[in-house]
């Protein structure tokens, strides 16, 4: 690898309340892949989102291949050669995947969108990549990790010489992702510098030539990969070393809590099992086997078409979310920004939202210091990091943002917790606390329910995993007595 592609020194950058970066520096060079490490908050987004020009600095040298960069936008960025993937996708959901690829790129004819045109160049990058998906295609039919891959062409379509990608795994099946390791090493051969942000430090192994690490909004240290290993990058991150990645608990089980017989909703075929008190049950199976589908459908997110659902004995209708919150079953939904959030509130707005029954008085009116208590609680308990209760949900990392989505649910009286990939997209650190809030349910005697792509953490969470395939419960294992490869084939019986 030869000099310095880009090169920052010393940058600073402050929004109300925090500061995100405090003279961090930071280099690429042409053909490497840098990894960019840190727990959430540390500042990796919004450097990348300086470099790209979407955000500026406060203070702080820029260059690009040794020319000084005094002011910098998302066109100029483009126009240097740099693209970014970022982690939440931003796609227009009714624009076919070629309109989107070249979205504000278009080329016309007579006044009039070349369609044909752009559906063929768009087809180019797609096959060059050996990425197959029909250009023509509109963008919601496909799955998240199709966008994703979309996203990734459209960045590739800008013939980018440095390209950053934040989380771009985090909605990848196993397939897909050794696919974008190896679109990521022909990139390096061309000689393209590749930022490659990621909390799944597993996968780093495979493409990584040097490894920054941020604190706080501080630089640590860069080190070439193959001179360290993840303890020491996780003690780096995190500033102190993290004995047990899976601090799973032992507790007596109790009596059973929630039972569901023969339930059919969409994707979801006849799914029978059983939660007790003080028991946390994860689900496992691929993209597509019908897991989120099967716990928004006990949330009352989605219709159930027959079946039934049983707490404590009784047998329930749930036909709204409003129904299984009364019967103290609540939901963690996989996508947080959208489903979990109102990302224009603040933090103290969120957790009140979801419990405008415990702190409105008599009159309907919210009780301000009720609202308070709470969201101070849920801050304290889950170890949220924010300026201030009023802090707008939008501004807090990803990370952060999980912790009020499941904070909300916390200060409830809950029966039942369904956590949906609650860990997705966060770091280490913060997986742990996830973890550690799943055990002090299961030490109150709440049932859990967990949804995971990562089978090492199904496995190091669960007491029972229940295994998914084309909508079916193929498989019903004990965690301590399992393993990855038969999880994998209860994930593969497509039975019908």
């Amino acid at each position: 690898m030869k000099g310095s592609l880009l090169e920052l020194k010393n940058v600073s950058k402050s929004f109300p309340g925090v500061k995100a970066l405090d003279g961090v520096s930071f280099d690429l060079k042409a053909g490497e892949v840098h990894a960019l490490l840190g727990e959430n908050g540390a500042g990796k987004s919004t450097l990348m989102k300086i470099i790209s020009g979407i955000h500026k600095r406060d203070e702080g040298s820029y260059k690009i291949g040794g020319k000084e960069i005094l002011d910098i936008n998302p066109k100029i960025a483009q126009s240097l050669g740099i693209a970014i993937i970022h982690q939440e996708l931003n796609m227009c959901q009714d624009l076919t995947v070629a309109e989107n690829m070249f979205l504000g790129r278009e080329e016309t004819k007579f006044g009039l969108l070349a369609q044909k045109h752009l559906n063929e160049k768009a087809k180019a990058v797609l096959e060059q990549l050996k990425i197959d998906i029909d250009p023509e295609m509109v963008i919601r039919k496909l799955s998240v990790s199709k966008q994703q891959m979309v996203e990734i062409a459209k960045a590739l379509s800008t013939n980018a010489r440095i390209l950053i990608m934040d989380e771009p795994t985090s909605a990848l099946t196993e397939k897909e992702c050794k696919e974008l390791f190896r679109i990521i090493n022909e990139l390096k051969q061309n000689g393209c510098a590749i930022v490659y942000i990621s909390h799944r430090l597993e996968e780093l192994e495979e493409i990584t030539d040097r490894v920054s690490i941020f604190r706080d909004g501080q630089y640590i240290i860069t080190k070439p990969f193959k001179e360290t290993n993840l303890d020491e990058i996780i003690s780096y991150m995190v500033g102190r070393e993290i004995t047990e990645k899976f601090p799973k608990i032992t507790t007596k089980k109790g009596e059973k809590i929630l039972e569901v017989k023969n339930l059919s909703s969409g994707l979801v075929k006849d799914a029978s099992f059983d939660l007790f008190a003080g028991e946390i049950i994860g689900f496992s199976g691929l993209m597509g086997a019908g897991r989120t589908e099967l716990v928004k459908a006990l949330f009352g997110a989605e219709r159930i078409e027959s079946g039934e659902v049983i707490l404590y004995g009784e047998r329930i209708k749930i036909s709204s979310p409003k129904d299984a919150i009364s019967h103290g079953i609540v939901l963690g939904p996989e996508d947080r920004k959208s489903e979990g959030l109102c990302t224009k509130l603040s933090i103290r707005e969120n957790i009140g939202l979801a419990n405008l029954d415990q702190i409105s008085n008599k009159w309907g009116l919210i009780d301000k210091e009720k609202e308070k208590t709470l969201t101070e609680k849920a801050i304290k308990d889950l170890k949220i990091k924010t300026p201030s209760i009023d802090q707008d949900a939008k501004n807090l990392s990803g990370g952060n943002q999980q912790k009020v989505v499941v904070g909300k649910w916390m200060v409830r009286d809950a029966k039942v917790v369904i956590f949906d990939e609650p860990t997705r997209g966060i770091d280490v650190a913060a997986k742990v606390e996830i973890y550690n809030i799943m055990n002090q349910l299961k030490e109150q005697g709440v049932g859990v329910i967990f949804v995971s792509s990562e089978m090492p953490e199904v496995i190091g969470m669960s007491d029972r995993i229940l295994v998914m395939c084309n909508g079916k419960i193929t498989g019903d294992l004990k965690a301590n007595q399992t393993t990855q490869d038969e999880i994998l084939h209860y994930a593969t019986r497509y039975s019908n």
